[in-house]
């Protein structure tokens, strides 16, 4: 299929035509490309829309503001069309504070109905017969300037996503699950932001830690809190410093010379080369610091609490074999952890567990109570 070139979006006067144009729109494909792979903390770097008969590449590095594209975001008078959005929105409520509304996630469509490859890829491929390339996937997104091949791979993520939203709402509206979407679409848009705050303490969920003699643990720890030092100054991911297995190697053998170092197992010889010296001056402090305290263990969660979830696990485990979806389809782990907290009794009281929603309180609402009551 022949597209349109794309139109790309980086300067005031561009952002201007373009949101002249879309605001006229009841619907917008959206997708992002952010730099994760390449930064101590990943950026937006591109927004892609679409409308049709225009595809738009914003830049939102070019030092223009895109205010205006937020109040877009949260109107719930234009459907937003993502494909696997969960991702996208916690970027766009972390880098932006914009909240979404009145969203149709193709991704999740195709789930509902449960279709087994979810890719947008194969969903181009099978449908369209367009193929997507997957070169530029793991690309730096954050890098300038951008080359054509990766706009043209960026254009692709949301060009074609009208047929297919329009192709699957025919789908779930055929099959009566239309109502069960939108629930799950409302659901996606309450965007709970992950905590990325540096917790020194972390270094106790490194494999193997907890195995690790005291003093190998106290210098893992002074290791890990000095990568994230590294990886901060250089806007670099942790893993693109040293990963884990390197700090686990450097706190079983504890080097304290340039040679020592140089035979830790496994330990990359370029990274030797280049940050041996400030490597060891951490094994030393490490060394001559008092063994960590372990961390302690999460308090244990009330086990008729557990037990009422375990139920619902099974419960919903069932269901979603009858209808040949994955679980999660049926309701969400964090729903059911709501429901054995509150141990509803009435259809009422299980009402007020907003992320079942009205639709699927309906449909399962006895059905979930009667797993509740005691045997």
């Amino acid at each position: 299929m022949q597209l349109e070139p794309y139109i790309l979006v980086d300067n005031e006067a561009a952002w201007q035509a373009c949101l002249e144009r879309i605001r006229r729109e009841p619907r917008l494909a959206v997708d992002l490309e952010a730099n994760s792979l390449y930064a101590y903390r990943e950026r937006v770097c591109l927004i892609q829309v679409s409308v049709p008969g225009a595809d738009f590449i914003l830049d939102p590095l070019a030092g223009f503001a895109l205010d205006a594209f937020g109040g877009i975001m949260s109107d719930p008078a234009v459907e937003k069309i993502f494909h696997a959005s969960e991702y996208d929105l916690i970027l766009l409520r972390r880098e932006f504070d914009w909240s979404l509304s009145n969203l149709f996630d193709t991704m999740w469509a195709a789930r509902i109905l449960g279709h087994k490859n979810m890719g947008l890829a194969g969903f181009l491929r099978d449908l369209y017969g367009v193929e997507l390339s997957k070169k530029h996937q793991k690309a730096n997104w954050g890098k300038r300037p951008l080359t054509e091949e990766q706009l043209r791979y960026a254009q692709m993520d949301t060009a074609f996503l009208f047929q297919l939203r329009d192709h699957l709402s025919g789908e779930l509206e055929a099959r009566g699950l239309l109502p069960e979407a939108q629930e799950i679409f409302a659901n996606a848009c309450r965007v709970t932001l992950p905590d990325r705050s540096f917790d020194p303490d972390d270094f106790w969920s490194i494999r193997g830690a907890r195995d690790l003699k005291p003093q190998e643990q106290a210098v893992l720890k002074a290791l890990f809190v000095w990568r994230d030092q590294e990886a901060a100054r250089r806007d670099l991911p942790p893993f693109k410093v040293l990963n884990n297995e390197a700090l686990m190697a450097l706190a079983k053998t504890m080097p304290e010379t340039p040679a020592a170092l140089k035979e830790v197992p496994g330990f990359p010889r370029r990274v030797a080369r280049r940050l041996g010296g400030r490597l060891l001056g951490v094994v030393r402090q490490g060394m001559a610091s008092p063994p960590p305290e372990r961390r302690p263990r999460p308090a244990r969660t009330d086990p008729k609490v557990v037990d009422r979830y375990e139920k619902l696990l099974q419960w919903r485990k069932q269901n979603a074999r009858a209808r040949n979806v994955e679980s999660d389809v049926i309701i969400s782990r964090d729903t059911m952890w709501r429901i054995a907290h509150l141990n509803p009794t009435t259809l009422e009281a299980l009402a007020s567990v907003e992320t079942l929603g009205p639709h699927r309180l309906e449909l399962h609402g006895q059905s979930i109570l009667s797993q509740l009551q005691d045997p």
